[in-house]
C-alpha cells in the first residue's frame, strides 16, 4: 500500500466573514485567508466580481460540509451605476461598446422602470461571468472573442430601493435570490431607459444570515496580526505573498485569529433545532433514523446535543424520524 499523503495545515473549523476587497478574486482573497490561518482545508460560498466588495463567507475544514446552503442563500447588495454607457463586462472593469444621451428621468419614472424587475424574473448570464461552456469558463471564451448561448435562468428579486439618482448615475439596494447577476439588472435597466448602463461600485451586504457587521477586512486582520494597521494601503503591497509571508513567520499561534470564526450551525441559524439526548445522538452518528419528541413533521432541520454541541442537519422523514444527512466529525467539536 503507498503511504497516505500527509494533511497540510491545521485543522481549523468554523466560518469567517471576509469584507472583501476590491481588485481581487474571490479565490485569491480565499487563498490569502487560508494562508493567514494556516488552515488544512477551506473554501468559498459563491464568488464576487474582482470590482465587488463586501460578505464573503469562508469555511474551514468541517464547514466545507455546509457550504452548499450558503451558495444557496440569498444575497443583498448596494449597487452604484452610470447611464449612458454601456461595457462589454457590465462594469467599469469593462471596455466601452456604446455610448448614449441619457433621457430626462424623474424619479418617479425610474422607479416605475425599478419595480418593473421586482419579482420572478428571467436573466441571460454574461459571458463575462464563471459559468462553464463545454469546460471552459465563459470569461476565458469572452476574453478571446468567442461568445456562447446562453440559456436564460429564473432568478427572484424580492425587492429593489432607490437609494439615489443624480443625472446620469443612480444607486440602489437589492435583495434577491441565489444566481442573480446584478450586472445584468443594471445592464436591462439601461436597456429599458434607451441609454445603456454599467457598474461602477458594487457592494454586497448580506449573505445568507451574514451582514457587513460581522465582516472583517484585510486591515483588520494585519492590525490584530502586527498591533498597528498596514501604513501601505495599496492592494499590491497587502496581498504580496513576500509580505504576508512575513508576518506569518512572526506569528506562534492562532489564538486570537481562531476567535474571529464563526460556528459551523451559523450558516444554518434559521433552521429549526432538534436537540438530541446523549443516547440518541450516539445511534444518528452511526447513520440511523431516529426518533425525536415534539420534533418538526417535515423539513430539513438543525441538529444539536444536549451539551450543545452541534451535530449536523438531517431530515425529517414521513414517518416522523429524523434522518442524518450531513453530520460534522465528532473531533471537530
Amino acid at each position: 500500500m503507498g503511504r497516505q499523503k500527509k494533511q497540510r495545515g491545521r485543522a481549523v473549523n468554523g466560518i469567517f466573514i471576509l469584507d472583501k476587497p476590491a481588485g481581487v478574486t474571490s479565490n485569491f482573497a480565499l487563498q490569502k485567508v487560508k494562508r493567514i490561518f494556516g488552515a488544512a482545508k477551506a473554501g468559498h460560498t459563491g464568488s464576487l466580481d474582482p470590482l465587488a466588495t463586501g460578505v464573503l463567507p469562508l469555511c474551514f475544514g468541517e464547514a466545507t460540509k455546509f457550504s452548499q446552503y450558503l451558495l444557496e442563500s440569498n444575497k443583498r447588495y448596494v449597487v452604484r451605476a452610470k447611464l449612458g454607457i454601456a461595457t462589454d463586462t457590465g462594469d467599469l472593469d469593462g471596455k466601452i461598446i456604446e455610448e448614449k444621451p441619457v433621457p430626462e428621468l424623474g424619479e418617479a419614472d425610474l422607479r416605475k422602470v425599478i419595480s418593473g424587475f421586482e419579482g420572478d424574473i428571467e436573466q441571460i448570464p454574461p459571458m463575462f461571468s464563471a459559468l462553464k461552456h463545454q469546460g471552459q469558463p465563459l470569461y476565458k471564451l469572452a476574453r478571446e472573442g468567442v461568445e456562447v448561448e446562453r440559456k436564460p435562468r429564473k432568478v427572484t428579486l424580492f425587492s429593489i430601493i432607490l437609494l439615489s439618482f443624480s443625472n446620469d448615475e443612480l444607486e440602489l439596494d437589492v435583495s434577491c435570490s441565489k444566481g442573480t447577476y446584478i450586472r445584468t439588472l443594471i445592464e436591462d435597466v439601461g436597456k429599458v431607459l434607451g441609454c445603456g448602463a454599467h457598474v461602477t461600485v458594487l457592494r454586497r451586504s448580506e449573505a445568507g444570515p451574514y451582514c457587513l457587521d460581522q465582516s472583517i477586512s484585510f486591515d483588520d486582520i494585519d492590525e490584530l496580526l502586527q498591533g498597528n494597521p498596514d501604513p501601505d494601503n495599496s492592494i499590491q503591497h497587502r496581498f504580496s505573498i513576500a509580505s504576508l509571508d512575513n508576518k506569518l513567520s512572526s506569528r506562534h499561534d492562532y489564538e486570537n485569529l481562531d476567535g474571529l470564526l464563526l460556528p459551523i450551525w451559523s450558516a444554518i441559524s434559521d433552521w429549526p433545532e432538534v436537540i438530541l439526548s446523549e443516547n440518541t445522538a450516539y445511534y444518528l452518528r452511526q447513520g440511523q433514523a431516529v426518533k425525536v419528541p415534539e420534533a418538526p413533521v417535515e423539513g430539513w432541520v438543525r441538529l444539536s446535543q444536549e451539551n450543545e454541541c452541534f451535530l449536523g442537519v438531517g431530515q425529517v422523514l414521513d414517518d416522523g424520524r429524523i434522518a442524518p444527512r450531513r453530520l460534522v466529525s465528532s473531533h471537530s467539536q
